[in-house]
């Protein structure tokens, strides 16, 4: 399988756990349940381009620690991400300050959201044949 196929699927599942904390989260802040979800839905194209240019970038990368890599791929995600919601969220509620808050609240739900996500893909061998290969090798 194509290692690009499981960036796809890892962009798809982060995306959706993504969008529904950005909607949550954009509710809460601006107390217009519409707002979140207009600021979701623009997020479900901006993101899904942004992260998987995110991951062609990490996948050249080569950090052998996993918590290491993990990590410093919260971090930098996180920045290219908050960036992101802020400047849409200013765009759709015509306030700077809401996109502030709104970027400034997911930097902290979206770094230990991502970062579990990271960790269960890791776990998984989708779109690594190689790494399955190796590891039926050793069972044996």
């Amino acid at each position: 399988m194509n290692i690009k196929k499981r960036h796809f699927f890892k962009a798809i599942t982060w995306r959706i756990i993504g969008t529904i904390d950005t909607i949550l989260l954009s509710w809460l802040i601006s107390g217009d349940p519409f707002i979140g979800l207009k600021i979701g839905a623009f997020e479900v194209v901006t993101k899904m381009l942004l992260y998987y240019l995110h991951e062609q970038v990490w996948f050249k990368i080569n950090i052998t620690s996993s918590k290491k890599r993990h990590l410093i791929k919260t971090i930098t995600w996180r920045l290219v991400g908050t960036l992101d919601t802020m400047i849409l969220a200013w765009v759709i509620t015509g306030n700077p300050l809401t996109g502030l808050s709104i970027g400034a609240a997911e930097v902290i739900s979206k770094m230990l959201l991502y970062y579990l996500h990271e960790r269960a893909w890791y776990k998984i061998d989708f779109g690594l044949e190689k790494r399955k290969r190796l590891t039926e090798w050793k069972k044996t």
